[in-house]
This record gives structure tokens, C-alpha cells and sequence, in this order.
């Protein structure tokens, strides 16, 4: 069970190269009083930093509640390891930070580390002192896990993953003074629906063979849970999606089935799908009432027969005939499936980018 020593070494080898201590313990600050563990109790406190920081890094969109409260309530997250808090001398949170293992086993490790600082507070270490806090515990659970993985496992990836706003040049640049280097851009695409939706449809062939868009169903929860596995097994890193995770996410508050379409087969397995959820907190944000389409994709022995634009045609028609006034969605500007070009077609408008930086053992 302990032939992992390859994978082993190069995790203590990435824990020499970002310069973290091996216990995941904050240094003193002036303006922290004391850190500690998150807890449910405070969700709202979390929420609060979380939201402040949004205003500034990206004004169109906030961080739903239910995206903190999700994460204590899953299996693979022990909040009391996890997560940290600095408090000032009142008490009140001032910055919080994460480190989340993701919980599937294939080939892959990687930890995902999210926090924040109130941004009246930026620019004094407090970031630092956090995100050293994230770095070390994200190599202790990559320690923690490597040995039990199954033999022949050396040849595994491992790595710890933090998002940026591209107009965050200080988020960055902590990131970067630990090793991470910038791999991946993301943009968020506008797509304005006041004068209507496309009307693209399936290809004639596609309908001939029995092809047909229908409206999601919860009946078919785990199967487009597995399609999106499928559809999503050659993205840049992406991970297998789990049973707990996915049935928070279609059985959340914002997820709408009814704006939602699913491509099927003549015999009804899913073969394409697109995703939508509705957040009205971020309607006066973004100046506009507006659906954000979590999830488009097509499972891979599906690809290339314009299945694509014809679903998110669908669930674009779907939303403009809910009275909603725009749609907007976040893509991979270096798709393996050139995403970002379909939705420029099909009349989407870049807005907003973000950088994935990576720590690679």
C-alpha cells in the first residue's frame, strides 16, 4: 500500500518549493486577534467577507449562501481541519480561507483553496498569513492521502489550485510569490435575450436517427451527473463529479429544471446537456434580470454533430420565454471543444476573466 513513495517525494518536494512549514499553523498578526476553525455558526460571517470581497473583484455576481453552507455538509470537507478564520478584537471575522480536497480518486489529487480578506483590510499581510495557512494544509492532506493510494499510483498527478480575477494583480501575485504559475483563463460571456433567442435547432440527421431536446427531469439526476463525467473527462481540470456534491447541486435552491434541456437519444440516453440556475440576488448587480447556464456539454462519442448549439439554443429560447432579460455562462478560452467560439455565435459577449494558478508536486 506504501509503493507510492514516488508520488510521496514529489509532495515533499512541492512543499520545499512553495516554503511552507509542515503544520498548517497561522503566524501571529497585529490586526488578527486570534484564528480558528469555521464552524455553521458562521456561515453568515463567511458570506458577509466573501461578499465584500465580490464588489470589488467581480460587481456583476456575489457568492450565494448556499455555496458556503454546502461545504458543511459534505463528506470529504472536515471543517474543523479545512477551513480557517481571523478575527479581529470584537470577534467579527475579517478573513477566512479553505483548502478542499477534492474527493474523487482517478488519477488525479487536487486541492482546491478559496478565502478572502475584507477588502478595507487588504495590503497588511492578512492575505498572506491565509493563503500560507491554505498552502500548508492542502500539502498535508496530499501527504495524508498519497500513501493509501493504490499501487502504481506514482504516476498520479497532485496539485493545489487557486482562481484569480484577472483585475486582482495582488491575488496573483501572492499566489505566484509561492510557486503557482497561471495554466488557464476563464471568461464569462453575456448574452443579451430582449431581442430574442437564437432558433438554432438539431440537425436534420440528428432527427432522423431519433434525436430529439426535452426538458430535464429530477428522474434523470444521476444519469446527466454522468454524462457531464463523460462530457467532461478531457477538460483542463476537471474531475469526476460525486453522488453528494451533484445532489446539492441539482436539488439546490437555484438550479432550474425548466429552463434546463437535455439532448436524448432514440433510446433515451442523455447525450448532451445544458444547465441553467437562477440567482435573483445578482439581478441588480449585473443591471439585469438573467439565468447563469452552470453546465453545457456533449459526451464524447456525441461530439461534432451540432448537438452543442442546438441544446444551449434551446435552454437560451427557454429563458428568454421566462421574461428574463439576459443569460451568462463562464467557458475555458483554450477548450479542447472550442467552446468559446460556439458561443460567440450563437451571439455570447465576453465580460469578465479569471486565471486558474497551479502548484504541481
Amino acid at each position: 500500500m506504501v509503493s507510492e513513495k514516488t508520488l510521496t517525494a514529489r509532495i515533499e518536494d512541492l512543499r520545499h518549493r512553495i516554503g511552507v512549514d509542515r503544520a498548517p499553523v497561522a503566524p501571529p498578526h497585529p490586526e488578527v486577534a486570534s484564528w480558528r476553525a469555521a464552524t455553521a455558526d458562521d456561515i453568515d460571517a463567511i458570506h458577509a467577507v466573501a461578499v465584500a470581497v465580490d464588489r470589488i473583484d467581480h460587481p456583476s455576481w456575489t457568492t450565494p449562501r448556499a455555496d458556503i453552507a454546502d461545504t458543511f455538509d459534505l463528506p470529504h470537507i472536515d471543517p474543523s481541519r479545512d477551513t480557517v478564520l481571523a478575527l479581529d478584537a470584537a470577534g467579527e471575522v475579517i478573513a477566512f480561507g479553505s483548502a478542499f480536497l477534492h474527493p474523487a480518486r482517478d488519477d488525479a489529487l487536487t486541492v482546491h483553496l478559496s478565502g478572502g480578506v475584507l477588502p478595507g483590510l487588504w495590503r497588511r499581510g492578512i492575505g498572506t498569513a491565509v493563503f500560507g495557512w491554505q498552502c500548508a494544509r492542502g500539502l498535508e492532506q496530499l501527504s495524508e492521502v498519497a500513501p493509501a493510494l493504490p499501487v502504481g499510483a506514482d504516476s498520479w498527478t497532485a496539485d493545489l489550485k487557486v482562481y484569480a480575477q484577472e483585475s486582482n494583480l495582488g491575488h496573483q501575485r501572492l499566489a505566484q510569490a509561492r510557486g503557482f504559475t497561471p495554466e488557464r483563463w476563464f471568461a464569462t460571456m453575456l448574452r443579451d435575450l430582449t431581442a430574442g433567442a437564437p432558433e438554432t435547432g438539431l440537425p436534420p440527421d440528428a432527427v432522423a436517427r431519433g434525436v430529439r431536446i426535452v426538458e430535464y427531469t429530477h428522474d434523470r439526476d444521476d444519469d446527466v451527473r454522468l454524462a457531464r463525467n463523460d462530457a467532461f473527462r478531457d477538460h483542463w481540470g476537471s474531475l469526476p463529479s460525486q453522488p453528494e456534491s451533484w445532489a446539492k447541486f441539482v436539488g439546490g435552491e437555484f438550479f432550474r429544471p425548466d429552463l434546463s434541456r437535455l439532448v436524448v437519444d432514440a433510446d433515451g440516453a442523455i447525450v448532451a446537456f445544458c444547465l441553467a440556475s437562477v440567482i435573483e440576488d445578482d439581478w441588480e448587480a449585473l443591471g439585469a434580470s438573467h439565468s447563469y447556464i452552470d453546465l453545457i456539454g456533449v459526451v464524447r462519442a456525441h461530439r461534432r454533430q451540432g448537438l452543442a448549439p442546438a441544446v444551449v439554443a434551446a435552454t437560451l429560447r427557454a429563458i428568454a420565454a421566462a421574461g428574463l432579460e439576459k443569460a451568462a455562462l463562464d467557458v475555458d478560452t483554450d477548450s479542447p471543444t472550442g467552446a468559446n467560439a460556439l458561443y460567440e455565435r450563437l451571439g455570447f459577449v465576453a465580460d469578465e476573466r479569471s486565471v486558474a494558478l497551479v502548484a504541481r508536486a
